[in-house]
């Protein structure tokens, strides 16, 4: 320290023997070497006001592209409770715990334990991520930065860096003030994916500009895990004076990234000191799916055909978001009919609408292109109905929605997470029905069954080459792509392709009353309801299908 003073003694002594010489000149030269001097001093001062004007040109251009687009918000402002979090309870216990860690902070470094510095959200989109997040700052009663990992980015090198920089100075500071602060990161994938998988991305212009890449990334990293500093005006002051004793605190900030592909991120940002802890927001259960509805539909007015535990079953797999933008879409349906409740058949017409589109019929059609349609439908649906008895007929339409002429859906009765080798061949058989039909009842092949062959090709390759339930346990997992698998598995995939073909016409011609029946209704009223499938099966064999066991 005592050598670090006198250098800086002497370069402040050099400086003054420098004007002192430069002013002794001066007023030993007379009025030419003021003259001269004014001049030299008048051309530095342009000179001066030019760099000046150039850099703050710059400055400006940087800090309206270094602009975080970051929305702050401040302990109490969104309101959002535990109460409004709902489906996940196991989550909700996981993230009170993170809670509990954020207002003890102080108590907790009294134990010597260091705060938390991140936490990983991963799960399908609609979850609630940035919501767990919103929920987890106000119960704590700390800052809250909500920002886009992609908004990070800029087409200059290095100006994604000083908005990273620029978040986390400020969310020290609030830190300081409420004893800790939480920086939301949505689709972090954007900047924190793996520099070994390309993630880091090339500049252009010699690296004057680009996108950041794994500069960017490296930035982040540095500022989750920082060494401990205080980079204030006061601490700075007495640190060049020599009275800077005190050991520099590192404040309570906690990073919480949420993203979909947590696979491709770097490992540099999952280690320990980092997004070392990992909540899979995953979509509801059953039971998950009638608390988010009792939340939602107790704030709409509706009749009673419509109840948490009826829609619950027909919305498996649904996230949260989904199942919000269903109950607001029925209330629309039944405001545009003018009623004042909204129903389950609004529902239903909600659901259709977000899973297939909106109905565009073809009034132009042929009468002969239609009755093609309606069998291709009939086949599906005699298959499904016939085959899955996990599942229930939901919808056989012939009114075009989106791209499709028509289309015979399905949902399953519960939630189920394991298939036999029996449920694969009947899919594939489900697929093959339409074919089947089109060939047994039409005498003709049509082209309509693309879609339907790319599926039971798929499912065939994986019966065969990924889940071993053929003749061999080998997998195409182990040696690339699922193309390559396919090539290798082409003929034996015809073979079984084939085989459940036969299995399927077969089974079409014994219930061709039932293939008839469906298609002649389709061609009346457009579309049947899984309601009026059973019915017809009713009418024309006497029993409905046998539930099965479960």
């Amino acid at each position: 320290m005592g050598k670090y003073r006198w250098i800086k003694w002497r370069t402040f002594l050099l400086w003054l023997a420098v004007i002192i010489f430069i002013t002794i000149l001066l007023w030993s030269g007379g009025p030419a070497a003021w003259a001269v001097a004014m001049n030299i001093l008048s051309i530095l001062l342009q000179l001066l006001f030019a760099m000046l004007f150039m850099i703050i040109q710059f400055v400006a251009l940087f800090w309206f592209l270094a602009r975080g687009r970051t929305y702050w918000i401040l302990p109490g402002e969104t309101g959002s409770t535990w109460d409004d979090y709902r489906g996940n309870p196991e989550i909700v216990e996981n993230a009170k715990r993170i809670v509990t860690l954020l207002k003890g902070v102080k108590e907790f470094k009294e134990m010597g334990g260091e705060a938390i510095r991140g936490l990983l959200l991963c799960g399908p989109p609609g979850t609630g991520k940035s919501y767990l997040a919103q929920v987890i700052a106000n119960e704590a009663q700390v800052p809250f930065a909500y920002a886009s990992a992609p908004s990070f980015q800029n087409m200059f090198f290095g100006v994604g860096n000083l908005k990273v920089m620029g978040i986390y100075k400020k969310a020290r500071k609030l830190a300081k003030v409420y004893g800790a602060c939480i920086i939301f990161i949505d689709e972090i994938d954007a900047i924190g994916m793996s520099r070994q998988a390309g993630g880091g991305g090339a500049g252009m212009m010699g690296g004057m500009m680009g996108m950041g890449g794994s500069g960017l990334l490296n930035e982040l990293l540095l500022q989750m895990d920082p060494p401990n500093i205080d980079n204030s005006w006061f601490a700075k002051l007495l640190r060049s004076l020599g009275l800077r004793k005190k050991q520099a605190e590192r404040p309570a900030v906690l990073t919480i990234g949420a993203t979909n592909l947590p696979d491709v991120l770097d490992q540099a940002l999952l280690r320990p000191g980092r997004f070392d802890r990992k909540l899979w927001v995953d979509t509801p259960d059953y039971d998950g799916r009638i608390d988010v509805f009792q939340y939602y539909l107790q704030k709409v007015k509706l009749d009673e055909s419509l109840t948490p535990e009826r829609a619950a079953l027909d919305t498996i797999g649904y996230s949260p978001a989904q199942i919000k933008h269903i109950v607001n879409e029925s209330v629309v349906i039944a405001h545009q009919r003018g009623a004042q409740l909204s129903n389950y058949e609004d529902f239903r017409a909600a659901m259709e609408t977000y899973e297939w589109g909106l109905k565009q019929p073809l009034r132009s059609m042929s009468k002969d292109e239609k009755r093609n349609v309606a069998y291709h439908e009939a086949g599906h649906a005699v298959a499904q109905y016939l085959l899955k008895p996990h599942e229930k007929v939901w919808k056989v339409t012939i009114i075009r929605r989106g791209s499709a002429l028509g289309l015979a859906a399905t949902k399953p009765t519960h939630e189920r997470y394991n298939r036999s080798d029996s449920e694969i061949l009947a899919e594939i058989q489900v697929c093959l029905a339409a074919r089947a039909v089109e060939e047994e009842f039409l005498g003709k092949k049509l082209n309509g069954v693309t879609s339907d062959l790319q599926q039971a090709t798929q499912l065939a390759g994986a019966y065969l080459g990924a889940v071993g339930m053929g003749d061999e346990l080998f997998s195409w997992l182990a040696i690339g792509s699922q193309a390559d698998g396919l090539k290798a598995l082409r003929s034996k995939i015809n073979d079984l392709l084939k085989d459940e073909m036969l299995k399927v016409k077969k089974l079409v011609m014994e219930h061709a009353d039932f293939v008839h029946t469906i298609a002649e209704e389709l061609l009346k009223c457009g579309d049947l309801t899984g309601e009026e499938i059973e019915e017809i099966y009713e009418r024309l064999y006497g029993k409905a299908q046998q539930e099965p066991s479960v």
